[in-house]
């Protein structure tokens, strides 16, 4: 009995550790992505589909391109360095229509938009505009976002959802989110 109750702990033990591990936020691969607004903040001046402090659905106005989703709760460190490489995908990937927008979430939306303006210039984002859901606080709720999430990238192509991947505090990983949109628009 002891033997068993023992296995029974180690069991539930990796259960929990593997739960740890793997975050699940967002969309389902296969699901469609649906429309939700958001205010521009910063970034992609001049892309001809909105203005700063114009409100609009991104997602709408890049169609069934290949777009890249980021849902953030912060704003500093890996974030920039993941707004950054997007913003060269985008300019490398121009002849595949290549699209992404970053979403600033905090129940404050005047924080949202400081931290989103803040992003914006510190990644330097030319290609990539930087936004607040009017759902500011845990983005649009038709998307699934994981309060947990410190960060959620979704990734779409021909308006499915090719990819999800949600990152606790501290555990962003640009190289994977990097590779994934790669593999997204081959």
């Amino acid at each position: 009995m002891k033997k068993l109750l023992a296995c029974l702990a180690v069991v539930a033990l990796s259960c929990v550790s593997a739960s740890a591990e793997e975050l699940k936020s967002g969309l389902a691969a296969g699901e469609g992505i649906g429309a939700f607004q958001v205010v521009k903040v910063a970034g992609a001046e001049g892309d001809g589909l909105a203005e700063k402090g114009d409100q609009l659905c991104y997602r709408c106005k890049y169609g069934p391109r290949p777009q890249v989703m980021v849902f953030t709760r912060k704003t500093d460190g890996e974030v920039a360095n993941l707004t950054k490489e997007l913003n060269s995908a985008v300019a490398a990937n121009s002849e595949k229509k290549l699209a992404v927008f970053v979403n600033v979430l905090n129940a404050d939306k005047g924080a949202a938009e400081k931290a989103a303006a803040d992003l914006a210039a510190h990644a330097d984002v030319k290609n990539v505009p930087v936004v607040v859901p009017v759902e500011s606080e845990n983005g649009p709720a038709n998307y699934g976002l994981n309060p947990d999430a410190e960060v959620t990238v979704i990734i779409a192509n021909k308006s499915k959802v090719v990819a999800s991947m949600g990152f606790a505090a501290g555990k962003l990983d640009t190289a994977a989110v990097i590779k994934q949109v790669k593999s997204a628009i081959e």
